[in-house]
């Protein structure tokens, strides 16, 4: 029957693996058969084809020696198996039979060939067109002999059909034709609208998703006036997070905030990030972010895409996130508020799982957010383009806190993605926290933050407290028992216990569905009569809130009272009193003059020379030494401390409250003391070496008044201040050097020793007489 399987075979054509004829090929299969005969003592018939597949594994074989050969380059481990097999995909190389390429999925792309008969006559198959695997191109040689000797390929089906049921086909009849018209033109126009309506649904939704309703610009955000009776901004743990720093016991991040369209939203600003490569698969998922509605889900306002400004805006919730709440111990949380919170969270995964989104993937307590009326919304979820790559973090610690939050199956395989069942796990361990109100695993988030900046400011080590923890969930022990949060279920809810460990389980198919959470928490609700109404529940929570409020507030007053008075007495420090009362009851202080007053300067002696001996550590621990030493003896005194000018000394009585000629009394007492004082003042790192005080005085008439906004200082100014410079310039060690117009006022105490100096040539002044003050000759009279 040749001649019947001949015509058969007609219509057969078959793709084959391309067989390439180069000499490099040629010589490889004789050096194939070589070896057989040399090793095996196989010889090949006369005729017998080639096995093509002997070359794919040469070619197998020069792969796997480049992709070992990159590894050992970088000094890579061979016994990783996954990295050595990523090696292999995406690249193309010499193989036997010419260029073999493996495409990013590791699939190797194959060359095929079309064979056809066309040689009716002897029945031979030939090459008719190449495919290329590389490139995708097909390329004809020669053509496709059809059989029959038709031209093309044949119908799908018979003009009348297999067994001639096209009514075409059949004899003509007038009402079998109207009917078959009609019938047709009804298919065709019912056809026509469902195609114009599908069409249009697709222009419709297309132009939706270009027209960037999610879009804001960054000229559209304002700061906000909190003074308008809008909340002020609260602290969170690892809420949306800017570069907002606030300093007590340890830092915390700031949500940061601005103001769009009148309202508060959230900042997240895109760190790293200069551009947005603004693909269709992304304008999907911003379009179905920005159609997401829901009470427990935060609302996604829009996008910023303005560089440097680039910024996800998202609903602002007052009151921080579930972890902040849950380590507030000033907030009291009763069992029925802690259903509540729970059944949010759970709520708000069910909505996302329904949605096009259909995960959140990031779930943890701080991407919990409670907002004014203590309702809880979840946040940070979607736009995985846009966020930060899991493996460029993998050493940050605030990505090891929260894979305590991860379920163990995506910890092992990070490349697996979200999943709905790892948003499961996560549900489990939020429960566990408001069940407990710790951090998950008993960790103390608030302390690991602590330890870590610490260790980070002295540029220590950083030993993350959270890697062994989670070490233990994503590899269990060798019994097999998984590793979990330990919880005391004494006064748990029986059905709360089974939620959670059921979420917790090491199959992800056994854990429940966020359907079957929320009826299972409807049931509890119903046994404790929590949602008869939701205002009650409303009205419930705000009740709650009140009376912890009425506790903080107690708490705050005393503690901002206690700051006030710091404040104070930092200022009174800083300023005279009567100018700092002056300056917090808001009114301005004007320059005031004086006509008399005593300006009294200081230096130390030969201080060059001894800071150059010194380190500048030692400098400041020497300075700080020898001025609170001075201050606390000018506090016995009337007079007001100036400034301090490195070892430079100034203080004056008679300023800024007048007291008549008792100023020079008060200045040359003082004086005395001090000179005393530093006789007996030891150096801490020179305690063989004395220190010597220069000292001057003199009286005249000046004007003071405050200088600057930022830091404020009360200044003297007039010739009575550059004087007592020169005064305490030209003088000696150890001794007060006076003008007349002191030695004046002084005398009329007549307690005070003064021996005359002479004439002294004072810079711009000329020739003065000056006075050694030497001590008092009445200790008791002051």
């Amino acid at each position: 029957m040749d001649a019947e399987a001949k015509l058969a075979y007609e219509a057969l054509m078959t793709f084959r693996l391309f067989e390439p004829n180069s000499d490099q090929l040629t010589e490889f299969q004789a050096e194939v058969q070589r070896r057989q005969q040399r090793d095996f003592n196989l010889t090949s018939l006369p005729g017998e084809p080639y096995n093509f597949f002997t070359g794919t594994f040469h070619d197998a074989v020069i792969l796997f020696s480049l992709a070992v050969n990159e590894t050992l380059g970088e000094h890579g481990n061979l016994s990783d198996g996954l990295s050595l097999t990523r090696k292999m995909w995406n690249r193309t190389f010499d193989g036997i039979a010419g260029k073999v390429t493996v495409n990013e999925n590791g699939d190797r792309d194959y060359d095929y060939s079309l064979w056809d008969m066309t040689d009716t006559a002897n029945g031979n198959f030939t090459i008719v067109a190449n495919f290329y695997g590389a490139t995708g191109k097909l390329e004809f040689v020669d053509d496709v002999a059809w059989p029959g000797g038709a031209t093309g390929p044949p119908a799908d089906t018979p003009p009348c059909g297999f067994d001639n049921e096209n009514p075409l086909c059949q004899p003509d009849d007038p009402s079998v034709t109207l009917a078959t018209f009609i019938v047709i033109s009804c298919c065709i126009l019912i056809t026509s609208l469902v195609v114009i309506l599908l069409v249009y649904r697709k222009l419709k939704r297309n132009a939706q998703i270009q027209s960037r309703t999610w879009q804001i610009k960054w000229d559209e955000l304002a700061q906000c006036n909190y003074g308008q009776g809008q909340g002020h901004p609260r602290s969170s743990s690892f809420s949306l997070g800017s570069a907002s720093v606030k300093t007590e016991e340890l830092k915390q991040r700031f949500t940061r905030t601005l103001c769009y369209q009148g309202r508060i939203v959230a900042v997240k600003m895109l760190a790293n990030k200069n551009h947005v490569d603004l693909k269709k698969n992304l304008l999907i998922e911003l379009k179905q972010m920005h159609d997401l509605d829901h009470p427990n889900v935060a609302r996604f306002i829009g996008l910023c895409v303005d560089v440097p400004n680039m910024a996800i805006i998202n609903e602002y919730c007052s009151k921080g996130s579930l972890m902040d709440i849950l380590q507030n111990d000033s907030i009291k949380l009763d069992w029925p508020f802690k259903y509540s919170l729970i059944n949010d969270v759970i709520k708000g995964v069910k909505y996302l799982h329904r949605s096009n989104l259909a995960v959140h993937g990031r779930l943890n307590s701080s991407n919990c957010l409670i907002d004014g009326r203590f309702v809880l919304k979840l946040v940070d979820f979607g736009l995985y383009t846009l966020r930060e790559d899991a493996a460029k973090l993998r050493g940050n610690h605030a990505l090891m806190t929260k894979s305590l939050w991860v379920a163990p199956e995506i910890l092992r395989d990070p490349l697996r993605g979200p999943t709905k069942e790892g948003d499961i796990y996560s549900v489990g361990v939020i429960m566990s926290e408001v069940v407990t109100r710790e951090g998950p695993y008993n960790t103390d988030l608030v302390l690991v933050k602590a330890f870590v900046i610490r260790r980070v400011a002295a540029h220590q080590p950083l030993a993350r407290p959270s890697t062994d923890v989670v070490e233990k969930i994503k590899y269990p022990a060798a019994n097999g028992a998984p590793f979990r949060p330990s919880v005391r279920i004494e006064d748990v809810h029986t059905t709360i216990v089974e939620m959670f460990q059921a979420c917790w389980a090491e199959n992800p198919q056994e854990r429940p569905t966020a359907n079957s959470l929320h009826v299972s928490m409807s049931k509890i609700n119903r046994e404790n009569n929590l949602d008869t109404c939701i205002l009650d529940n409303l009205l419930r929570r705000m009740e709650q809130y009140a009376n912890n409020l009425e506790e903080l507030v107690g708490e705050r007053t005393a503690a901002f009272l206690e700051e006030k008075k710091r404040a104070e007495t930092l200022l009174y420090e800083l300023l005279p009193r009567i100018v700092a009362d002056r300056l917090k009851e808001g009114k301005a202080v004007e320059p005031e003059s004086y006509d008399s007053v005593t300006v009294f300067f200081s230096d130390i002696k030969g201080f060059t020379e001894l800071s150059a001996q010194s380190t500048p550590m030692q400098v400041v621990m020497l300075l700080n030494d020898l001025y609170t030493c001075f201050d606390s003896i000018i506090g016995h005194f009337d007079v007001y401390k100036v400034e301090t000018i490195g070892d430079a000394y100034m203080v004056v009585s008679g300023v800024p409250v007048r007291n008549g000629n008792v100023h020079a009394r008060e200045i040359g007492n003082m004086a005395l003391a001090l000179i005393q004082a530093v006789d007996s003042f030891k150096i801490r790192h020179k305690r063989d070496r004395k220190l010597q005080l220069r000292a001057g005085i003199h009286t005249g008439p000046c004007v003071a008044g405050v200088v600057g906004l930022k830091m404020p200082r009360y200044c003297l100014f007039g010739d009575t201040v550059n004087t007592a410079s020169r005064m305490e310039s030209t003088g000696e060690a150890m001794k007060i050097h006076i003008s007349s117009n002191t030695l004046t006022l002084l005398k009329n105490f007549g307690c005070f020793i003064v021996r005359l100096r002479g004439a002294v040539e004072i810079k711009g002044k000329g020739i003065q007489t000056t006075y050694w003050l030497q001590g008092r000759c009445n200790s008791h009279e002051k």
